[in-house]
């Protein structure tokens, strides 16, 4: 696209720290599990994608983007139709940026500078006006504390159970009791565990995982009576509740918020 390579390994070893590349993928593309040198910001123009390691799961829409570090293992899935603005950065060049997979918000600022950077040739001149923008995205970069769109997964193997049985079902209402059964261990065990290994309770957890899975499904059309319903929910209405207290917008306008967001460069 663009002239340009979409093959990732042609980014890991430029002569330039920086490297941009785009690619337009279909609904419902996975890059299967991978890692590479470099150091990675992903970002969708449009959809939603899923970043997934061993340590968690981050959904972005496109006012948000996933900082990946080189060297970390990550799979990808995408939502919709999605254009992917992907920012290689060399790893001695990203010492000042998050050591760990983070949610980062693409200002308008970044967004232009992505858009304007994927369309440069690896081999830039020094001191050029492709330089300076390429410099300035790595200035851009800032981490987004507040947007709970991340799920950290447990290492506990009875821990990860009940979080593997969530994700494969997460409209399932059966107590921590009843999972504790399964996984051979006490609900006070696994209450305890819970906060130590994600950062979160369980209930917490269980509303994150579902938050996710609702986006997706939102991204895909699916009628927001249908989801409140696959989402264990009694009625559209407490779902809409909980997505609201989350995320400060009513389901029915997140993605009209988000384009107009975009359009309005907020």
């Amino acid at each position: 696209m663009f002239g340009k390579s979409e093959n990732r390994e042609d980014y890991q070893h430029t002569s330039r720290v920086v490297a941009a590349m785009a690619r337009d993928l279909p609904d419902k593309f996975v890059i299967p599990m991978h890692s590479h040198f470099r150091s990675q910001l992903i970002f969708g123009c449009s959809g939603v994608i899923t970043v997934t390691t061993v340590n968690g799961t981050w959904v972005v829409p496109s006012l948000r983007a996933v900082w990946v570090p080189g060297g970390v293992e990550h799979e990808m899935r995408t939502t919709g139709s999605v254009e992917m603005r992907t920012i290689y950065v060399d790893p001695e060049a990203a010492s000042h940026l998050p050591r760990e997979c983070c949610v980062v918000a693409v200002s308008p600022l970044l967004r232009e500078l992505i858009v304007a950077a994927v369309r440069i040739p690896n081999d830039f001149s020094d001191g050029s006006r492709e330089e300076k923008i390429m410099s300035l995205i790595l200035t851009e970069i800032h981490p987004d504390p507040v947007l709970p769109l991340d799920l950290p997964m447990p290492q506990d193997r009875r821990l990860l159970r009940v979080c593997q049985a969530i994700l494969t079902d997460p409209g399932s209402n059966s107590t921590l009791a009843e999972f504790g059964q399964t996984v051979g261990a006490s609900q006070r065990t696994l209450e305890r565990m819970f906060p130590v290994e994600t950062g979160t309770t369980f209930s917490k957890w269980r509303q994150q995982a579902r938050l996710q899975c609702g986006i997706r499904m939102l991204a895909e059309g699916t009628p927001i009576s249908t989801i409140a319903l696959d989402l264990g929910y009694e009625s559209p209405s407490a779902f809409s509740l909980m997505f609201r207290r989350a995320l400060g917008v009513a389901p029915s306008e997140y993605f009209e918020t988000i384009h107009a967001r975009k359009l309005e460069g907020i």
